[in-house]
């Protein structure tokens, strides 16, 4: 990085930059867990010998600060697929439900970007589609930091809201749906080929939603339509249409380099005769229940968290690690019995 010429191209340097971080996320908290194990070993030796038992109540505080530690290294090696490392693009839809669905999917997208604030990721808003009366229609949000997708991968599908609406005059419960998806931000050199000039569509449109001084005045966001598939990516995040459209292919490229993953993955799972994964749309894989109870169930590992408000104000990290324990453990077959959380 302290080269000549080394930020002259400013997308190559902030690859580098990025990979830096992504090894320094990996390989510090190992080698700080390395010097914290040594200095352990020599409090236990201590200990052996020392009959006030001072030393022993300190190997056990010492115990109990690096457990939560290895823990979250542990969670990390669980994240082995080449691309959980990298930056997400967070999709979500509003289902069926009018007004209620697409104020749902609008605190789905708070809950996401506050949970990626919480976590000190940077995250950039790529498209974004409001509904008529309250929240949104559609949202694209890209989420930036060490194992992002490898964290988020758990959250595609249905996410579904239970409440007393507050669009119902007459004050009556409804169910409301929005389905979320969460596909890697990869490398250039891992995406799958795509000619844009014969296999996509190209639209353009006013970019829409609040703010932005560019909004609504000129025709700058990118809408690509992959032809043989019907796959769907928009980004309105920039002023210039040229970056839009960079950005959109990035992404388009992403999604289709996954799909073909989930093709060849179930695939193999349906030759060992397992269960594959349910994609965007499909399966309910949350439940935020706000009448007349009040919590958040995750359908496939059986969390249960009794107070839904911290989990919508970015509380996710309990739902997230839980589904990384329960995928390496159970796959895809079952849930696992109710379990709660604070």
């Amino acid at each position: 990085m302290a080269a000549p010429g080394f930020w002259d191209n400013q997308e190559s340097a902030q690859g580098q930059v990025d990979s830096l971080k992504r090894l320094n996320a990996t390989l510090k908290p190992l080698e700080e867990l390395a010097a914290s194990g040594e200095e352990l070993e020599v409090l236990v030796e201590l200990a052996a010998e020392d009959d006030t038992g001072a030393t022993e109540r300190e190997v056990a505080e010492s115990v109990g600060r690096l457990a939560p530690q290895v823990e979250q290294l542990e969670l990390r090696a669980m994240m082995s697929d080449p691309h959980d490392q990298s930056g997400a693009f967070v999709q979500i839809q509003a289902g069926e439900g009018g007004t209620d669905s697409s104020d749902w999917a609008g605190m789905l997208l708070r809950m996401y970007a506050r949970w990626a604030e919480q976590r000190g990721f940077d995250s950039e808003m790529l498209e974004y589609s409001e509904a008529d009366e309250a929240g949104i229609r559609s949202a694209t949000i890209a989420i930036r930091g060490a194992y992002a997708y490898g964290y988020l991968r758990g959250e595609i599908g249905n996410h579904r809201l239970i409440r007393i609406s507050p669009f119902d005059a007459a004050g009556r419960r409804h169910t409301s749906f929005a389905a979320v998806d969460v596909t890697p931000e990869i490398d250039e050199d891992l995406q799958v080929e795509v000619n844009f000039e014969t296999d996509v569509r190209e639209d353009t449109y006013r970019a829409s939603g609040a703010g932005g001084q560019h909004v609504n005045k000129t025709d700058s966001a990118i809408r690509l339509t992959h032809l043989s598939s019907g796959v769907v990516v928009q980004c309105q995040s920039q002023r210039s249409q040229h970056k839009n459209r960079a950005q959109a292919r990035k992404m388009l490229a992403a999604k289709l380099y996954q799909i073909e993953v989930e093709k060849r993955d179930a695939e193999l799972a349906a030759k060992r005769g397992q269960k594959s994964k349910i994609g965007f749309g499909g399966q309910t894989v949350r439940n935020y229940v706000l009448h007349p109870e009040q919590y958040v169930k995750d359908a496939r590992t059986g969390l249960k968290a009794g107070n839904p408000q911290p989990v919508l104000d970015g509380g996710l990290d309990p739902f997230v690690e839980e589904f990384l324990r329960w995928s390496l453990g159970k796959g895809a077959e079952g849930t696992n019995p109710e379990r709660k959380t604070d």
